[in-house]
């Protein structure tokens, strides 16, 4: 959420940044905005003063009554009512102008950070780098939702079956495949310093609310209605919320936590190549790290975990580019994102597999989490990054490795596997 304050500061970049991210009628959200915590501050200082007055008027009465001035007493305890019953309008007329203001902060998005290019769709983001040979395969290739059939390794159509589409099963050397990349990663994430959490998978209100999930997603999220939970779209929801309403001191940071969860995305419906078999999911696996920083280590931290990625994705053997995203393609919360796709020789496109975002205080204003210096206290940074989502990865680990003789697996699984090949 933004501050108030830093909209007063700032009030042409906010507009401009809301803009940006392609927020429509910026100016009048940000007029309106100013308006009532304009509204709050004068009510708040007339409160306070009439408060100030009842409780002086209140201290002179006995001395009034005291004194045998009992006209001037009984003018007092009139005045004295009066001005309570003032009090109580204004109470009433703060409570509903912060209620308003609320209602209003909680529709802004983060601003773009000035890096963020202009644009508002994919086509319109940045590449920043590509990484490593494109394979050539033969004319006879298959993409993997056939390659998957061939080898009886994932089965949509029981998925289907037990609960509806884009809730596949893995069978065999599938299923041990996809706890190969769990670990790998996992392990990957241990090794760069990040501690292991295993969270929870529902999730409250509360929580949603201080990651952004709610109210800006809450139509792609499963809700358990009975108990007015959520099933999580990414680890990043419970792992964030682990500090919500905490102050830090500052020898407690940087922050650097991973966790693998399964993950549930009610997206809507498409059709099409670009969504079929492990294109696009409702139930998939993925490996999510999260930090927090002071925010003078915050991009730093965005490009270490990058590279993270990048590492990951090297040690695959698949050939991956790097996207900065442009204001219109970014997410509710975000000030900068890098997208990684790895290419899928099959299906001859680029296939995103992680987000790394920095979200500078817009998280941590929602979530409370603050650290405490020199006996102040300042919102942090938060940072989150897929490391990795597993769908696509394997997607591109089949199409990309298969041969005559059957899929090869990348070196780097085949101790975590124990087989070398799919036939």
């Amino acid at each position: 959420m933004l501050q108030i304050q830093q909209i007063k500061e700032n009030k042409a970049t906010t507009i401009e940044g809301l803009k940006r991210k392609y927020f429509k009628e910026a100016e009048e959200i940000v007029e309106k905005v100013l308006g009532l915590d304009d509204k709050r501050r004068e009510t708040q200082v007339e409160l306070d003063g009439t408060l100030a007055k009842s409780n002086a008027l209140a201290k002179e009465i006995g001395g009034l009554m005291k004194a045998g001035k009992k006209e001037e007493a009984e003018a007092a305890k009139a005045e004295t009512s009066a001005l309570k019953a003032r009090s109580k309008e204004l109470e009433e007329v703060l409570r509903s102008t912060e209620t308003d203001l609320y209602e209003v902060l909680v529709t802004l998005p983060n601003l773009p950070h000035s890096s963020v290019p202009a644009g508002k769709t994919p086509e319109e983001n940045e590449v920043v780098l590509e990484n490593g040979t494109i394979p050539t395969l033969p004319d006879d290739a298959q993409p993997h939702w056939d390659l998957i059939k061939k080898y009886d390794i994932i089965d949509f159509e029981l998925g289907n079956k037990i609960t509806g589409a884009g809730f596949p099963v893995y069978k065999g050397k599938g299923a041990r495949i996809q706890r190969a990349l769990i670990n790998f990663f996992l392990d990957e994430a241990i090794n760069a310093g990040y501690t292991e959490i295993q969270p929870p998978i529902l999730i409250n209100k509360e929580s949603g609310f201080g990651t952004g999930q709610l109210p800006d997603k809450d139509g792609q999220m499963y809700h358990a209605t009975e108990d007015d939970l959520f099933l999580i779209p990414t680890a990043e929801v419970p792992i964030t919320n682990m500090y919500r309403d905490v102050i830090l001191q500052e020898s407690d940071l940087p922050i650097k936590n991973a966790g693998y969860t399964p993950c549930f995305r009610r997206e809507a419906g498409s059709w099409g190549a670009h969504v079929r078999g492990l294109n696009r999911l409702h139930q998939f696996d993925k490996i999510e790290i999260v930090r927090i920083e002071k925010p003078e280590n915050s991009y730093a931290a965005l490009e270490e975990m990058s590279l993270h990625v990048q590492g990951i994705l090297q040690k695959l053997e698949l050939p991956y580019r790097v996207l900065r995203l442009c204001g219109g393609d970014m997410s509710f919360t975000s000030a900068l994102t890098y997208d990684m796709e790895v290419f899928s020789a099959a299906q001859k496109r680029w296939l995103e597999v992680s987000s790394v975002s920095n979200f500078e205080t817009y998280q941590a204003n929602r979530l409370k989490l603050r650290m405490k210096t020199e006996g102040k206290s300042q919102l942090l940074h938060t940072l989150n990054g897929s490391a990795l989502a597993l769908p696509r990865i394997l997607a591109a680990i089949l199409e990309n490795n298969q041969t005559p003789e059957g899929i090869r697996i990348p070196k780097v699984l085949v101790p975590y596997c124990g087989f070398e090949v799919i036939s």
